[in-house]
């Protein structure tokens, strides 16, 4: 893989990241609100806010750093692959109520838009993972 493609990659996933994890923690009480609303058993939703927020920033403080960078890109596209989970059984009527508890424009999103969004990020994520060189 070339270091341009390479770059691109972790860029995008830094980006996305960053940007997510820092919207929730700026809207906190909002966030953990719809994270309340969703179907996830109580003690699940009460540690999920600062859990995602801080998964989320740490995984984009992994991808800065050389060392941690394959991990990074593994465990981004292991966290996708949840997320693109819990989206597919919302988008096949799983669950009696769906609010969605994403950050910024990904609010804005059909579900299918969110798959569509996810799987992307997912085939990045897995030809990142797959084709990652150690000397970037």
């Amino acid at each position: 893989m070339t270091k341009l493609i390479q770059h691109g990659i972790v860029i995008a996933f830094l980006v996305l990241w960053t940007y997510t994890g820092l919207e929730k923690l700026m809207d906190y009480d909002g966030f953990r609100q719809s994270i309340m609303n969703q179907v996830f058993p109580e003690a699940w939703a009460e540690m999920m806010p600062p859990l995602l927020i801080s998964v989320e920033l740490l995984l984009a403080i992994m991808l800065l750093m050389p060392a941690t960078r394959k991990p990074g890109l593994l465990l981004s596209l292991l966290l996708m692959t949840v997320f693109s989970t819990y989206i597919g059984l919302v988008w096949m009527g799983a669950f009696p109520r769906v609010p969605c508890s994403c950050a910024g424009f990904l609010e804005a999103m059909s579900w299918e838009g969110h798959l569509v969004f996810n799987g992307v990020f997912m085939v990045l994520g897995g030809y990142g993972v797959l084709r990652f060189e150690s000397c970037v």
